[in-house]
């Protein structure tokens, strides 16, 4: 009598296995479509920089040659509902002359979606450097723009020259993700 039961349960777990096996191949397919659905939708639904008020500072300015300062940037939503994910682009000047300023190394930056008058922000991390040594960049001005944008938004750059790692193209300095802000 117990060979039955057995031999009923290990039957019905087969069938179950094939079941959820066939099932998630259809729901797979369906996930997929869902998921390139979304992503239409949530480029659809980015940030837009002229629907965006842009802060930058007050900073904790670094004071010396080879020190550290950062730059927080405030982004206020002035429109509809909208999504952030990624990285700003940002970008200093020396006159002519512009340098992207990298990525923080960071896994995984979150999705922020910002409701109308919602808040987020990022750092702009950055070694100074010493005017005119060849090395730094003698930053002048400051260029943002949203992740996919074509456009972007100018501001003043008051922190000092930017210390380069190998030289002034390459900026001793970092942006970080995009994070919530505000209450």
């Amino acid at each position: 009598m117990r060979a039955l039961p057995i031999a009923v349960v290990a039957a019905a777990a087969a069938l179950t296995l094939t079941a959820c096996d066939s099932g998630g191949d259809s729901s797979s397919d369906s996930g997929k479509k869902a998921s390139t659905a979304s992503s239409s939708a949530a480029a659809s639904t980015a940030c837009k920089i002229d629907q965006i008020g842009i802060q930058v500072g007050p900073a904790n300015a670094a004071p010396a040659a080879g020190d550290t300062g950062n730059v927080p940037v405030t982004l206020t939503n002035k429109g509809a509902e909208c999504t952030l994910q990624g990285f700003p682009a940002v970008t200093v000047q020396d006159g002519g002359k512009s340098t992207d300023v990298p990525e923080e190394k960071a896994p995984n930056p979150p999705k922020l979606t910002l409701a109308k008058s919602g808040t987020a922000s990022f750092t702009i991390t950055y070694v100074r450097g010493t005017a005119g040594d060849g090395k730094s960049l003698d930053a002048t001005a400051l260029k943002i723009s949203l992740p996919g944008a074509a456009t972007a938004q100018s501001f003043k750059w008051s922190y000092g020259p930017v210390a380069g790692k190998t030289g002034a193209s390459d900026p001793n300095a970092s942006v970080s993700s995009f994070q919530p802000a505000g209450d």
